[in-house]
């Protein structure tokens, strides 16, 4: 009987850039702002990418673009969001029935805190000008930073994964 391999090494390999976003502008309006920049249309993806974490579970927004002239694909992804559980108070005290919130902070990409959005750029060619999208992302005037990230340093790569 014949014995088949394979090789997980291929499935390993990055074919994606990933721009951070820093801005105070809701998804929708950042969203927008891109359109206007650059030659995609990213529109919201009823698909959110889905985070389960000991506190609950949380869905990041997706807005999403595919070219299908160059077979590029266009991710904006939100970075940052809550999980909040309501707890009921246990103290004996004048406000025993109290329900109260309790927000928990989630990232999907967590080594990356401060980032607020991310640009993932799939299926991508080596002939597209990333440091191009870079400066005309930085144009935006809501927008504080713009930078490139090196895929290789994310430890939380499979939540790059949808």
């Amino acid at each position: 009987m014949a014995i088949h391999k394979l090789d997980l090494g291929e499935f390993d390999e990055i074919d994606y850039y990933l721009i951070a976003i820093h801005t105070s502008l809701e998804d929708y309006r950042l969203a927008f702002f891109i359109n206007q920049k650059l030659p995609i249309n990213l529109s919201k993806n009823e698909n959110e990418i889905q985070i389960n974490i000991k506190e609950g579970e949380t869905n990041f927004s997706r807005f999403y673009y595919n070219d299908m002239e160059s077979a590029i694909t266009w991710n904006l992804i939100q970075n940052k969001n809550e999980v909040v559980q309501y707890k009921k108070g246990t103290t004996q005290n004048l406000f025993l029935d109290v329900t109260m919130e309790v927000a928990t902070k989630v990232f999907l990409l967590p080594e990356f805190k401060k980032v607020d959005y991310f640009l993932k750029i799939e299926n991508n060619d080596d002939a597209m000008d990333v440091s191009k999208i870079q400066l005309l992302l930085n144009t935006i005037d809501s927008i504080s930073t713009v930078y490139i990230v090196d895929t290789n340093q994310i430890k939380s790569k499979n939540n790059l994964i949808f």
